[in-house]
């Protein structure tokens, strides 16, 4: 199966090419900056049976400008979904999209986020949905929630713990009351691969989580990572502001995906933050987690 998979250098991508790697039916195609340029001809040239939208811009440091953020991620999604008439389309989401409810999230949740860049991940969803309703394509789209692992990167928070670690520096966090349910970023690669693989939607259009399901605070959830691991940080907890429009309650409820194609998350956390600081962080003395 020819299979177009956008956003392979950020940390979801890069596992996804590992997991797709192995499957010796699937031809990759990994479209750049000169693809997306020419997308429309690329893709005439591709004939991709299969693509997967992974590609989003607002998260890695510095930002772009809000503009810039909502024409990738809106417009150029739309125009991929256009450019992409003859082949299945899967969306990778976020379940950052969702507004707030204090409690697990399910599919069926309001998608109207005011977080900068889960509002324009929205507005992807919910427009991307009405064109496939529109055009009668079918669509999945994928939610995940929070996750880390290997290739995980920049500001975000297990890569910049571990930075902090590594220069034996003290570690600025919010208050840390959010909670979440983290999971390993190649679990959600695995829930990735078995729908585009195994699960096949007929002619409508289908959403699904993708999350641990498993609440903690970010401050239960970094404690338990660093005992796990052995690791010593000054944590500095309540040393920064809560950024704006930060959801409080972030969450997956993860049953349709459990009963849809049986994937649940595996992986334990901590093991998932050590195989990150052996790959990016080689002097790092860390304890493999039990």
């Amino acid at each position: 199966m020819r299979v177009l998979l956008t956003g392979a250098t950020g940390t979801l991508g890069r596992n996804l090419v590992r997991r797709f790697e192995c499957e010796p039916d699937i031809q990759l195609f990994l479209p750049g900056r000169e693809e997306w340029a020419r997308l429309e001809a690329y893709l005439a040239e591709v004939r991709p049976e299969l693509v997967i939208h992974s590609a989003a811009s607002g998260l890695r440091r510095p930002r772009p400008p809000f503009s810039e953020i909502a024409y990738f991620n809106v417009s150029m999604t739309l125009r991929l979904f256009d450019a992409a008439a003859e082949a299945r389309f899967i969306l990778i989401g976020s379940g950052l999209a969702y507004k707030p409810q204090g409690r697990p999230l399910n599919e069926d949740d309001p998608v109207e986020s005011l977080h900068a860049y889960g509002s324009t991940r929205a507005a992807a969803d919910l427009l991307l949905r009405a064109a496939a309703l529109a055009t009668g394509r079918p669509l999945t789209v994928l939610r995940p929630f929070s996750f880390t692992g290997l290739d995980d990167g920049g500001w975000r928070l297990f890569p910049a713990l571990l930075s902090a670690a590594a220069a034996n520096e003290a570690f600025p966090l919010t208050a840390g009351q959010q909670v979440r349910d983290y999971c390993a970023v190649q679990d959600v690669a695995e829930a990735v691969a078995r729908v585009a693989l195994r699960y096949h939607p007929g002619e409508r259009t289908e959403v699904f989580n993708i999350g641990s399901g498993v609440p903690a605070t970010i401050r239960e959830t970094v404690e338990t990572v660093c005992r796990a691991l052995g690791m010593r940080v000054d944590l500095q907890f309540g040393a920064q502001p809560y950024p704006p429009q930060e959801p409080m309650h972030l969450v997956a409820d993860t049953t349709r995906i459990r009963r849809a194609i049986g994937w649940h998350a595996k992986t334990d956390l901590a093991y998932a933050v050590w195989q990150l600081a052996r790959s990016q962080f080689p002097g790092l003395k860390v304890r493999c987690p039990q």
